[in-house]
């Protein structure tokens, strides 16, 4: 798992590269507001992994929640069932959005 940071990911989501992004957070801040990707809450994720598409398991993931903690968790939890490229978005959306 390597971190990625709000600014290298707001770069490349607006150089249009093609990453992978899985949001943790609960249906209320999903709905509130979102970048976009899946949306797989974390008190759901291990009961949900098989929603995730069998090609993201090599693809590049950026996990994110509100603060950069949780999305911690997820990418350990990710990384248990053979996800290989996966980032942790550090500072969360708190940071992309202070952008």
């Amino acid at each position: 798992m390597e971190a990625i940071s709000a600014f290298e990911l707001k770069r490349r989501l607006d150089a249009g590269e093609d990453l992978r992004i899985l949001d943790i957070r609960t249906p209320y801040e999903w709905e509130s507001f979102s970048i976009g990707g899946l949306h797989i809450p974390l008190d759901e994720l291990l009961l949900r992994v098989h929603d995730i598409p069998d090609s993201w398991k090599n693809e590049e993931i950026v996990v994110i929640c509100g603060s950069g903690m949780q999305s911690a968790v997820a990418t350990r939890v990710l990384a248990k069932q053979g996800f290989n490229r996966i980032h942790n978005l550090e500072g969360g959306l708190q940071a992309y959005l202070s952008l």
